[in-house]
């Protein structure tokens, strides 16, 4: 059975006061229950106050991304060993953001999902298409390129310890969500290309999940889907109560 996730990626959003009101004010609306695992990513100048505040709550804390490399001349970066030295799980690799506005590729998201299972963190390895690549019939194989490319040299072991998120670019803060029948299709390509990459019984283990303005109205007919394993949330997940009803309505296979 694979787990279910719900990631909150908080961006360049929330200062000290409201990383730790929000915070607080969801583990404690979340207590008790069988839920999701509870995933948040606020940003880097935040992530020790986060772990120390998520310590002894079902709140796993995560980093928004992480360089490759594991100490260097590399100004303005955070390694894999920072990472887990502050107490992070996880870490948010590849998000569209991240290439759009920081020219990351497949080649370098691919170095960073090594590097993290290397470090015992768990990447949420991000993909997706554009409007105009899915309007002109791309985005199957633009897909499956993204899988391929970001997973080339990882061992059926460690795939195991990725996790895998599809974010439609169209969809992101746009208040556009791709349907659950629209998202259900893409994620059967991810599960479809994982299985071609290290066979169906490891596929089957993976979390794939959906990205693209997820909120507490779509959620349960998003993660009812058969491939679809949680969500990556935005900016639905900045306010505690309303993440906490996402949180809730999430459909738990």
């Amino acid at each position: 059975m694979r787990k279910t996730i719900i990631a909150g990626n908080w961006k360049m959003n929330h200062q000290r006061a409201a990383v730790r009101d929000t915070l607080t004010a969801l583990t404690e609306q979340i207590k008790g229950g069988v839920k999701p695992e509870v995933i948040v990513a606020p940003a880097f100048a935040y992530l020790a106050e986060a772990v120390s505040l998520a310590k002894g709550t079902n709140v796993h804390i995560a980093a928004q991304n992480m360089h490759f490399e594991e100490n260097g001349a590399y100004t303005g970066e955070v390694s894999p060993a920072m990472l887990v030295d502050v107490g992070v799980s996880h870490v948010i690799l590849g998000h569209s953001e991240r290439r759009r506005y920081f020219n990351e590729t497949d080649e370098t998201v691919n170095l960073k999902v090594k590097a993290a299972v290397a470090h015992d963190l768990t990447p949420l390895m991000c993909c997706g298409e554009t409007l105009e690549q899915r309007e002109n019939g791309k985005m199957k194989v633009w897909i499956e390129g993204q899988i391929k490319a970001g997973l080339a040299g990882i061992s059926a072991a460690d795939i195991k310890k990725v996790v895998i998120a599809y974010e439609p670019i169209w969809a992101i803060g746009t208040g556009r969500t791709a349907s659950a029948e629209q998202a259900q299709k893409v994620c059967l390509i991810i599960r479809n290309t994982l299985a071609f990459l290290y066979g169906a019984a490891v596929a089957e283990a993976v979390p794939v999940l959906y990205g693209g303005s997820m909120n507490a109205h779509n959620v349960a007919d998003l993660t009812a889907a058969r491939d679809i394993d949680g969500g990556l949330v935005g900016g639905a997940s900045l306010k505690a109560a309303e993440f906490a009803e996402i949180i809730a309505k999430t459909i738990v296979k």
